[in-house]
């Protein structure tokens, strides 16, 4: 009997026939993410800025390395890693920045409801409502960026071959040992950024696209600016405020930002309650493919 050949609507055709072709495509997909990160970046920095261009880099390097994998194996369209744009596609969307967002916004207003945090104005802000605006597009790119990155068509792949949570969890790791090298980096740092790095690929998971975790990030990356508190170690001075905090670093994160604090533990173990309480529809994944035959993948 001749096996199913995989189409976009038959996920569950397992990834390839052999080891090599899955880590041919996986290292092919991280050598191009490694060219961009090394010799793109560098060349934004002096044009637009180091904080900028990192933004604007991630977005580079993920769609790269999605593109030219998925064109020079499997003759794909990008939409393929789970960028379809479906009725689900918004909602999923929306739903990633309901919940990235409102974990952060209870967690920063919390400590303002219970005297134990404050919002003290800047000596000197340069805050306009374009620069706000600018700022959150570069967020949602970064966002973006770092989901087709992470959990993009290497990541798919992986989910295929070994199974989901053994795919999730080494994912998880890498992403938060990466943040590593940030300002003002800690151990319990980056835990929390295994931990929410987890949480996103869990997030994949369920939705089989990438909108729900992409709108998570970005849910959280966008909150943590607003409310003058450093994101993963860097300083975005997006609005008139800065965050002063009246509790210890070891729950506020100190100069790192939440991420580094035990609260940020406490609340990404409740978004992962969230995350598979809240109902949702998955999409069809569309990365199961064949080796043998890319010719027969439209």
């Amino acid at each position: 009997m001749t096996p199913p050949k995989p189409t976009p609507t038959n996920p569950q055709v397992p990834f390839g026939d052999t080891t090599v072709g899955l880590l041919l495509r996986i290292g092919f997909f991280i050598f191009i993410v490694y060219i961009a990160v090394q010799f793109v970046l560098p060349l934004l920095y002096s044009t637009i800025g180091k904080q900028l261009a990192n933004t604007v880099g991630l977005a580079i390097a993920g769609l790269a390395a999605n593109l030219l994998t998925l064109a020079v194996f499997d003759r794909r369209p990008l939409v393929d890693i789970g960028l379809h744009l479906a009725r689900a596609s918004g909602s999923h969307f929306l739903l990633g920045i309901a919940l990235g967002g409102g974990i952060a916004l209870v967690l920063l207003s919390a400590p303002l409801l219970l005297n134990e945090g404050h919002l003290v104005p800047r000596a000197h802000s340069d805050f306009t409502w374009p620069t706000l605006i600018f700022y959150l597009i570069t967020l949602f790119f970064a966002a973006a960026g770092e989901e087709m990155i992470f959990h993009g068509y290497a990541f798919q792949c992986l989910v295929e071959k070994i199974g989901p949570y053994a795919a999730v969890i080494p994912v998880g790791v890498i992403f938060g040992l990466l943040h590593g090298d940030n300002p003002h980096a800690t151990a319990l740092g980056v835990l929390n950024t295994v931990l929410w790095g987890t949480l996103l690929g869990c997030a994949f998971l369920r939705s089989r696209d990438l909108w729900l975790p992409i709108g998570i990030h970005f849910g959280w990356n966008s909150v943590l600016p607003l409310f003058g508190v450093n994101l993963s170690g860097i300083t975005m001075e997006v609005t008139r405020y800065f965050y002063q905090w009246d509790i210890p670093a070891l729950w506020s994160g100190g100069a790192y930002g939440p991420e580094g604090g035990l609260l940020t533990t406490i609340f990404g173990a409740a978004a992962f309650y969230l995350l598979y309480r809240v109902p949702l529809r998955a999409q069809q994944a569309a990365i199961a493919t064949s080796l043998n035959e890319p010719d027969d993948i439209v």
